[in-house]
């Protein structure tokens, strides 16, 4: 062990930690290291100092933290603290001083900071949205169903880019779903996705500043994603020699970190620390306020609950018990997943296809005729389609290249299957994969219908998100809500202020199940409040039909 301690500095994001060590005079990187939390912060934590203390060993070091998960870090350990932008600056004004703008785009924030020797740094940030940051572009990723790099890769060799709104997921997702439907490719999509990001970051933080070079470009998705900072490159008009892309561009923080001069600066030797932090992680956590009723009281009920809910289902039968060889055929092109449907005249289901987009909405219908076609062959049936339809997004497009008989607003669609089910219907409420339908029926007749507009939170994509991030499926997250002791109160916000508050309730000790119960609660509360903006439940009557594939989580409906 030297005399003198080791630097570290740390950055705990919303979605990522990322860890550097330097040596004793700050001069050379010993070790570093970028990995996603997935919400884990306490197990991340650990993992990444015994990864340090396997390739350091067991020396002294003098360690800061920062990022927007970094605050808490600090409070329960005991660790220094640094603001994110003050560290990435400190970093600049010992590396780069010829630097005037640093852009950085984290997992949920954008960064522009304005740097003028003899002058104070001039910090803009991002605030009431996520859009044009990191898991913005996973989203988009998501639907066109590739990875990033494949993304970026696509985006390098585009011919053309189209305008897409990086404001919010329900707007950028509209753009990119009809993109899709219009059949423009993946690789126009995906450059026009990133040249989103480079016009929502300029334009929404400069605010009539302009970013003069030389500029610094750090934070991951800048870090790792090529096409992204050539969307910055062209938009700004900048030649090479006027930005910087250092080989640390995805640890500016934690570097600035630990180049930051700490008062009161305290060494503890590596072991020590993870053994304090170890030991901190077993203590039990008290459960904090903010937390609602659970939404069922044991699996019994749970159990009793989804049986009476499926009492009402439609007749299903096999292809070789059909009578005769004449069946309808129903499709609902999405968002973001295909669904048909085929049944005979006595309207019982014969075939039933539901499927992920995968970005080509014509290959996924394809795919799923073909399906129906083999199983027809299997129970040696000739079908004859006798009518057919189409509704949802992609519309237009699939009536026309199917040549389907006719296309239905998906509005009158909801309601045509929701009074098959109850003819007295007087509400349905339909939550898909980026949107939300409300239905009003009085005495047989649609008279009022509201939609989400200006936000994403709530809907089926923002809970496959939160789950995504958190490493767990969907369908695994919300089977975790229905068995919550103590659900989180998350309120109704955007994604970006919902993590914050996931975060929160994470260092006070909730659980993933009483996470995922809250973002149930959310969903509902975000609909009836944000979106109906109703006063009394009374309003919706009594024969309510909730639709919509977000509504196979059975958390949402029970809350």
């Amino acid at each position: 062990m030297t005399n003198q301690p080791l630097h570290c500095g740390i950055d705990i994001g919303s979605t990522t930690i990322k860890m550097v060590v330097l040596d004793e005079k700050k001069d050379k990187v010993l070790f570093s290291d970028y990995q996603r939390h997935h919400a884990n912060i306490s197990s991340a934590l650990t993992d990444i100092l015994k990864k340090a203390f396997c390739v350091v060993g067991n020396q002294a070091i003098a360690v800061c933290v920062t990022g927007s998960a970094g605050m808490g870090v600090s409070e329960r350990y005991g660790l220094q603290f640094a603001q994110e932008v003050i560290a990435a600056t400190d970093y600049i004004s010992h590396k780069h001083r010829e630097i005037q703008t640093l852009i950085d785009i984290g997992g949920e924030d954008t960064k522009m900071v304005f740097l003028k020797a003899g002058s104070i740094p001039d910090i803009r940030m991002n605030g009431s949205c996520a859009g044009g940051t990191g898991a913005f572009i996973d989203q988009m990723a998501t639907i066109l169903a590739v990875d990033i790099a494949e993304m970026s890769r696509q985006a390098l060799s585009a011919g053309k880019i189209y305008p897409i709104a990086s404001r919010c997921g329900v707007f950028s997702k509209t753009d990119v779903q009809n993109l899709i439907a219009r059949n423009v490719s993946i690789a126009d999509i995906s450059a026009s996705v990133f040249h989103a990001v480079a016009l929502q970051t300029i334009t929404s933080l400069s605010r009539g500043t302009e970013p003069l070079p030389k500029i610094f470009f750090c934070g991951g998705p800048l870090a790792f994603i090529p096409a992204l900072r050539q969307a910055f490159v062209n938009y700004l008009k900048l030649k090479d020699e006027d930005y910087i892309i250092s080989e640390n561009a995805a640890l500016i923080p934690a570097f600035g970190c630990a180049l930051t001069e700490k008062q009161d600066e305290k060494a503890v030797l590596l072991n020590s620390l993870i053994e304090k932090i170890e030991s901190i992680n077993k203590q039990p956590h008290s459960i904090s306020k903010g937390r609602l009723n659970k939404l069922f009281d044991n699996q019994a009920e749970l159990e009793q609950w989804i049986a009476l809910k499926q009492n009402h289902r439609l007749e299903s039968i096999t292809l070789e018990k059909l009578e005769g060889n004449e069946c309808f055929i129903g499709i609902d092109s999405g968002s973001t997943t295909t669904k048909i449907v085929a049944i005979d005249d006595k309207e019982r289901i014969v075939f039933q296809f539901y499927s992920r987009n995968k970005g080509n909405p014509l290959k996924t219908i394809s795919e799923g005729l073909s399906e129906f076609l083999v199983l027809a062959n299997s129970a040696k049936k000739d079908i004859h389609i006798v009518a057919s339809s189409v509704t949802g997004y992609g519309e237009d497009l699939v009536k026309a290249a199917y040549n389907i008989d006719h296309g239905i607003v998906e509005t009158i669609a909801h309601y045509s299957a929701a009074q098959k089910f109850n003819p007295k219907v007087s509400f349905i409420l339909d939550i898909g994969g980026q949107d939300m339908k409300a239905i009003f029926v009085e005495n047989g007749a649609i008279n009022r219908l509201e939609i989400n507009e200006a936000c994403s939170s709530g809907c089926g994509s923002f809970i496959e998100g939160f789950a995504k991030s958190l490493n767990y499926t969907a369908a695994n997250f919300a089977t975790l809500a229905c068995n919550a002791n103590a659900p989180c109160d998350l309120g109704t916000r955007c994604t970006v202020f919902m993590n914050s508050k996931v975060k929160q309730f994470l260092r006070e000790g909730a659980s993933v199940a009483d996470i995922s119960a809250g973002l149930a609660y959310s969903v509902v509360k975000n609909c009836l409040y944000k979106v109906l903006k109703i006063k009394d439940v009374s309003e919706l009557g009594d024969n309510i039909v909730v639709q919509g594939g977000t509504m196979r989580n059975h958390a949402v409906v029970r809350a």
